[in-house]
């Protein structure tokens, strides 16, 4: 019987890392077992591709046996949370009962700038970089993927509403550069690693787009791919912040994205790095191809999409 390739936060909404993973996997013949935190239509849409899905909590530790129990290779995901260290271990502890051979972990790139002296604003970040440090020290067969700011993020979250409706992206990042990565260019990368992961353990990946610059020339990739001038509008942190939590954001999350907002504004997120390309063998996806791939999102026309 072969053992399956666990994928967990599977349904996720926001950049599809691990759904597009659970395709790419199931593309190439693997057996692929998906975990989501409720059953609905995305698990069932998991199951029509093939993958076997199975419900659990991260934080549920006999949910986690059902879930890892059989798996020898798996890849470890949750969304921005104040209980992601909590996760991590609880998962980890889990993991190395069951055996677990390859450890897949998707951090963030920022913890690559901290150490023990060195931190950032966000609580978000400490707990990545404290969940790196329980990871080294459990002993599992781990590989740290740490991709930069995601273009579905801040890009394709935070930019519509003013393109849509003034031509203008603002955001608080003042004329800091960055380099953003597309969620599908991350899910190729993991899914390569979880193909065959032995050669990757004890490494870690860096994934940036393929380009480091500020916001006044991501704007001008804005016109080419939209055909009308956009423009960039620096805007300060603080009304931001408060237009995020008007949203219904949760404070954790706004906390996290305002501590990214300055480190934009410090050029801590001027990066690049060539994993993706390294890795897969294709280049990440642009800014003006991720506009353009999106651009109804981007047009007056174009409905809000619910989250």
């Amino acid at each position: 019987m072969v053992n399956p390739i666990l994928v967990t936060g599977a349904a996720g909404r926001v950049g599809a890392v691990g759904r597009t993973v659970t395709e790419l996997l199931l593309r190439q013949g693997k057996a692929v077992r998906a975990m989501v935190r409720n059953e609905d239509e995305r698990a069932q849409a998991l199951r029509d591709m093939g993958a076997e899905v199975v419900v659990g909590d991260l934080l549920d530790l006999d949910s986690m046996h059902r879930v890892i129990a059989g798996c020898e290779t798996m890849y470890f995901s949750m969304s921005i949370s104040d209980a992601y260290l909590a996760a991590t271990i609880n998962t980890a502890a889990v993991a190395k009962h069951h055996g677990v051979k390859a450890f897949i972990n998707m951090s963030q790139m920022t913890v690559s700038q901290m150490s023990i002296t060195e931190t950032t604003p966000s609580p978000q970040h400490k707990l990545q970089w404290l969940s790196e440090q329980a990871l080294n020290w459990s002993g599992l067969p781990v590989v740290h993927v740490r991709p930069t700011v995601f273009l579905e993020g801040f890009f394709l979250t935070l930019t519509p509403d003013s393109v849509r409706q003034s031509n203008q992206i603002r955001l608080p990042f003042g004329e800091g550069k960055t380099s953003p990565v597309a969620a599908e260019d991350v899910a190729r990368v993991v899914a390569t690693l979880l193909e065959n992961p032995q050669s990757h353990i004890g490494k870690i990946y860096h994934l940036t787009g393929p380009q480091s610059e500020n916001m006044h020339f991501f704007a001008q990739e804005y016109s080419k791919a939209l055909g009308r001038t956009i423009t960039f509008q620096d805007i300060p942190v603080e009304p931001w912040r408060d237009e995020l939590l008007k949203r219904g954001l949760p404070v954790h999350v706004v906390n996290h994205l305002t501590a990214m907002a300055d480190l934009h504004r410090a050029g801590r997120f001027d990066r690049m790095s060539d994993d993706v390309r390294t890795l897969t063998g294709q280049g990440p996806l642009s800014v003006q191809e991720f506009v353009r791939k999106n651009a109804a999102t981007f047009t007056a026309s174009a409905k809000a999409k619910e989250a």
